[in-house]
């Protein structure tokens, strides 16, 4: 796994990793009793850094990056309006596309209340419903009730929706279904929090479906169904199969036996907000994106001994190829009465 680094970490690990690899692959999730890191490591970084707290709260840049971008989006709905449907799914998946999973980043970094600040939690709602529109379907009140979740309990059973079903881990274990599994990624990111998680429907999510809608139908209304698929295709195209998608199995599939999270530099970070610096991210996740390279300079020694990713292509070939590899190689622990946390 040379994508994995420091290399002396990967010898390191090289017999655990012989253990996950035995023929047929993972039959379970990895079960572990101890807390995740995040918690312990935060509280030792800020007793020997407390400048880091500096660092929080809101990025006044977001606000016009993403508006530049949901434009972008919007002049792009009124340049393919004729276009053949060859070169809608082309523009959809080359370019629509990247700018709707970027959009999906910034809703996460939005969730945390970047973009305003705490004091200001309703307009990070609406900004991320606005950040929403280019998506195509209602997206970000419902990612922001769940993501709660996954950094409060990460790696809960059956509160940590970003974790796999038991059928995904068992079914999907094959190259040939772990490729289908995924393409077929945004629908399990969808539909997975109804079977394992289930939340009433909450106002929010019903203003975000208002919105959405409504502005779809001015679209369809101005210029046709094209702009419509373009935007929607664009969106399932680029959380599927695609370079970008690596963060999505980069950030918290086990790797390497025992380490849960990991970060990735590379220059995909210039227009996914910065999301590869995962460590970092759940150590501090109300520190802003664009911040989060300050994080790690600030303490290197913390992060440059962890494994982390060089490539998010790579991590989408191995996840495919190594049998160690595949829906299954999740961390997952109980949390006791966490409900009521």
């Amino acid at each position: 796994m040379t994508h994995i680094t420091p290399q002396s970490r990967l010898f390191t690990h090289t017999e655990e990793r012989t253990d996950m690899g035995k023929t047929g692959g993972r039959g379970d999730f990895e079960w572990v009793y101890n807390d995740q890191p995040h918690t312990s490591r935060r509280k030792e970084i800020l007793a020997k850094y407390p400048e880091i707290k500096s660092l929080m709260g809101p990025d006044p840049q977001l606000k016009w990056v993403v508006s530049g971008m949901v434009l972008t989006q919007l002049l792009a709905c009124y340049l393919v309006r004729d276009l053949s449907w060859k070169w809608i799914f082309f523009w959809a998946y080359a370019f629509g596309g990247c700018i709707n999973h970027s959009l999906t980043l910034a809703i996460h970094d939005i969730s945390h209340n970047v973009a305003f600040g705490n004091k200001l939690a309703k307009w990070n709602r609406w900004f991320a419903m606005w950040a929403n529109l280019p998506i195509g379907v209602p997206y970000s009140a419902s990612f922001k009730k769940y993501h709660i979740d996954h950094h409060r309990y990460l790696g809960g059973d059956k509160l940590d929706v970003d974790i796999p079903t038991d059928f995904e881990g068992w079914f999907f274990c094959t190259p040939a279904r772990k490729v289908l599994w995924l393409f077929l990624q945004p629908f399990f990111y969808a539909l997975r929090p109804l079977v394992v998680n289930p939340k009433p429907v909450c106002t929010l999510e019903v203003q975000n479906a208002v919105v959405q809608l409504t502005v779809d139908l001015i679209i369809f209304y101005l210029w046709g169904l094209k702009p419509i698929v373009y935007l929607i295709a664009g969106s399932v195209l680029c959380m599927g199969l695609h370079p970008i998608s690596g963060h999505f199995i980069a950030e918290h599939y086990m790797f390497l036996k025992g380490h849960e999270t990991y970060s990735y530099y590379g220059p995909l970070n210039l227009i996914t907000f910065n999301v590869g610096y995962h460590m970092e991210h759940h150590d501090f996740p109300s520190i802003p994106g664009s911040k989060l390279p300050q994080v790690k300079q600030i303490a290197a020694e913390y992060y440059d001994t962890l494994p982390q990713h060089t490539s998010w292509t790579r991590v989408l070939w191995d996840f495919v190829f190594d049998d160690s590899i595949g829906p299954y190689a999740r961390i997952k622990r109980e949390y006791k009465l966490s409900k009521q946390g």
